[in-house]
């Protein structure tokens, strides 16, 4: 009976212990059938001044090539045209009036403590899910090198890079003396890119892929390049592949133009005085060092998207690479963020990977960075989140259709614009009480021509109208699932700087 008992507990032992020693494997993602990988690249401040995108002039051959690997969407926006609103949009699935984040220095626990982010639901998946560099919102550049406003329950672990751009800070050019990531400042650097922080965070990335691949470990690895976000730091070598001469400078608009616009529409285009009406050598000069340093970052792209082919992680990695929002380089007469135009709400986004399409281009569909989330779960295998608000795009990456959503939206402090295949709608104040713009891109993608008050579109207004309303009213909708959210949550207030040129 007693030796009966021992076989029975040895039986025991040798089921669990069995069943333990394949959870052990699971967990550590070490079988043969294994879901995809993600590799996620965001850039900050990145516009789609980029070949793939049709621009002539710069040069950034690692993110075209991305591109002809996978799908680019052409009609790709923000939900908030600032880094902090918009990352937390991202990581979230949701849109802001639901994070309850409308400003920059605000941690995302404060208004959704209970959310599962992204990096998160890997990890309840038995993914790695890894940090480097800026995902959630940094003072660029004065928190280079600390983990800033991050969310420490998004990660497993977690890097924190910094170089000669922020060691380095009392060299760069500026607007405004001492004032480096608010307003325009750029350098043309010396040294190698492994100096840059950017470069730092290529290498942390690529040495994590080797051993992901050795160890055959699943992973969620974001790399959150910061830049081209100011200060414009990149090696002096990108700034010699742009001549002054090749830069074309946008006008700058008339006085009539900018009386068509409603007053917010006019305050956000000139909100910082030092940037207004620069003379165009030194507007030239601006431009040079964007282009520098997104040729930059697209090099530090190619370096880690070389190592993800020579590990041979590709055949089973989806890779994902946008930026937080558009940007504007003099276009409105307006440089930096902040408005409700084309050129601070659009972005790039490319998606690659061995199951998805090869060199689509989707230009009129209108996708969302909320998107992201859902679209990742989606093609992992992964359930979304009940109270995630984004529609997964993978019946396009699959080409089983054109179109998830028919716009996209994007807010600003008390405006509300949508993007459609063809049309911009913006609405200011509520109700509209502080007026309309609209844009037909089919004849105006400068959106240089505000028809709202042109009576031969004044059935497209109402008929936009209507639908820019529901889109308010679905994004201010109480997720299922979320829990708590804490409205009224004041941005910390940032220190004055207080380092000066060394002695």
């Amino acid at each position: 009976m007693r030796f009966h008992s021992i076989l029975i507990f040895l039986s025991f032992l040798a089921f669990y212990g069995c069943n333990l020693e394949k959870q052990k494997v699971k967990g550590n993602q070490t079988t043969s059938d294994k879901s995809p990988n993600v590799l996620f690249i965001i850039a900050d401040d990145l516009n789609c001044d980029l070949g793939t995108y049709g621009h002539k002039l710069v040069k950034s051959p690692a993110i075209d090539s991305l591109a002809n690997n996978g799908v680019q969407f052409g009609n790709a926006h923000s939900q908030f045209p600032l880094c902090g609103p918009s990352r937390a949009s991202m990581m979230t699935g949701l849109y802001p009036d639901q994070t309850k984040i409308f400003e920059n220095r605000i941690y995302l626990r404060q208004t959704i403590p209970y959310v599962t982010t992204i990096g998160q639901r890997f990890r309840q998946e038995g993914y790695n899910s890894v940090r480097i560099g800026k995902i959630y919102h940094y003072d660029n550049p004065s928190s280079i090198g600390t983990s800033s406003f991050d969310d420490v329950y998004t990660w497993d672990f977690t890097f924190n890079p910094y170089g000669r751009d922020k060691k380095e800070e009392y060299k760069i050019n500026t607007l405004v003396p001492r004032q480096y990531g608010g307003t325009l400042s750029w350098l043309a650097a010396e040294g190698t890119d492994d100096q840059q922080t950017d470069g730092i965070s290529a290498n942390i990335a690529s040495d994590l892929l080797t051993k992901f691949a050795k160890n055959k470990q699943q992973f969620f690895l974001a790399v959150g390049l910061y830049r081209p976000h100011t200060p414009f730091v990149a090696p002096k070598k990108y700034f010699d592949w742009y001549p002054l001469d090749s830069i074309k400078l946008p006008k700058n608009p008339g006085q009539e133009y900018i009386e068509s616009l409603p007053v917010p529409a006019r305050r956000s285009i000139k909100a910082q005085a030092a940037q207004i009406d620069l003379d165009d050598d030194i507007s030239q000069e601006i431009i040079q060092a964007y282009y520098a340093t997104t040729s930059f970052i697209d090099e530090q792209i190619n370096q880690i998207i070389t190592t993800l082919k020579k590990t041979g992680l590709d055949k089973n990695t989806i890779v994902v690479f946008t930026s937080d929002h558009g940007y504007h380089l003099r276009e409105h007469g307006h440089w930096q963020k902040m408005t409700l135009f084309d050129n601070a709400t659009r972005i790039p986004l490319i998606i690659a990977g061995p199951t998805i399409q090869k060199g689509l281009k989707v230009d009129d569909s209108p996708v969302e960075l909320v998107d992201i989330y859902p679209t990742l779960m989606d093609l992992v295998g992964i359930k979304t989140p009940q109270f995630v608000s984004g529609k997964s795009l993978v019946s396009i990456l699959d080409g089983s259709t054109g179109i998830i959503r028919k716009s996209a939206l994007t807010q600003m402090k008390n405006g509300y614009s949508i993007k459609t295949d063809r049309y911009r709608l913006t609405r200011w104040g509520s109700n509209g009480a502080d007026g309309y713009e609209l844009y037909d891109h089919l004849s105006d993608k400068s959106e240089m021509f505000n028809l709202a008050e042109d009576e031969n579109y004044g059935w497209l207004l109402d008929s936009l109208s209507i639908v820019l309303d529901q889109r308010i009213a679905s994004a201010n909708s109480i997720p299922r699932g979320l829990g708590m959210q804490i409205e009224g949550v004041k941005a910390m207030r940032k220190p004055p700087p207080i380092h000066s040129a060394p002695k």
